[in-house]
């Protein structure tokens, strides 16, 4: 016979297998013999009604597992430089390392990041620590996993003065990530970017700009706006408006061209720098910003020219 255990109930059921054939007793004996119940039969299927039904994970919690699924990065054969896995770095990823018993795997942040604090969801079966390299702007924190046993899995969120790392960790008894690392995209995009600006700004306002030939005499007036232009000035072909050092910060004022009747035109300009470069000669202009609290700044050639001529 076999034995079931309800682990709802708690209750157990005998259950009789291939039945042996019936044997008919007799005489004193057949007054003596008990029947078989006939509610044996139907033990297992009363079993089974209490058995828990499997159901779907509610739609919520779909939700977030398909999320944490699509954002996870997971070691790429290309990503490995040597034995340390390089993830590109995007907020909000997840990235996936791999660790084993006795083996420490090596978390490295970005050269010169300050290490915050370092949260994981079990402190009990994993031993997390950490170190640094270098020194000054190459000095580089290196945060340290290890887990107590195979077949574990936690996660880690390192907060630093740069960004905030998410980063899942599984146990396995065969193979652990020695280490892994970031490059970072965003910043590198950001660092040409700067490069490419700075490069702007010491380059000439335009090619081939013969500085005796410098018309200043422009008169700038209006509303003390934070972006009015420092001065404006041509050289007989195209008229060069200098504003502060910051223009790029902030709202650039579209450049409108005034003609004798006060008419206004949008004209077309190039940024180059802090400069706009306007392909002509005018006598009257205006930089506007804002609708409803408008800031007119205007730019006048005064007639005598050779007054303010500056050579330098």
């Amino acid at each position: 016979m076999i034995r079931l255990l309800s682990l709802l109930t708690g209750a157990s059921f005998l259950l009789v297998g291939a039945a042996p054939p019936e044997v008919q007793p007799t005489g004193k004996a057949a007054s003596l013999a008990t029947p078989v119940p006939a509610k044996v039969a139907t033990a297992l299927p009363a079993v089974h009604s209490h058995m828990p039904r499997r159901r779907h994970a509610p739609p919520d919690v779909a939700r977030v597992l398909s999320a944490n699924h699509a954002a996870t990065q997971e070691p790429d054969a290309r990503g490995f430089l040597n034995a340390v896995q390089i993830y590109p770095f995007a907020d909000g990823e997840i990235f996936h390392a791999y660790t084993a018993p006795g083996q420490i795997t090596d978390i490295a942040l970005q050269p010169g990041e300050t290490l915050g604090s370092v949260a994981s969801g079990d402190t009990v079966r994993w031993v997390i620590g950490d170190t640094s390299s270098g020194s000054g702007d190459n000095k580089r924190t290196h945060v340290l996993v290890k887990p107590f046993a195979s077949g574990q899995a936690t996660n880690l969120v390192i907060s630093t003065d740069r960004r905030i790392y998410y980063v899942a960790l599984t146990s396995s008894a065969h193979a652990a990530m020695a280490a892994l690392s970031w490059t970072y995209p965003a910043d590198q995009l950001i660092a040409l970017h700067k490069a490419a600006e700075q490069a702007e700004a010491v380059a000439p306002v335009a090619a081939g700009l013969d500085v005796t030939q410098l018309h200043f005499n422009y008169a700038i007036s209006g509303d003390k706006a934070n972006w009015r232009p420092v001065r404006a000035f041509d050289d007989g072909r195209q008229t060069f408006i200098e504003f502060p050092a910051d223009l790029a910060t902030g709202e650039a004022p579209p450049l409108f061209l005034v003609d004798a009747k006060g008419t206004a035109q949008l004209v077309n300009y190039r940024v180059k720098g802090r400069f706009y470069v306007v392909d002509r000669l005018f006598d009257a202009a205006e930089l506007r910003l804002g609708l409803k609290h408008q800031q007119v700044v205007h730019i006048a050639r005064t007639a005598d020219a050779a007054a303010t001529r500056r050579v330098s």
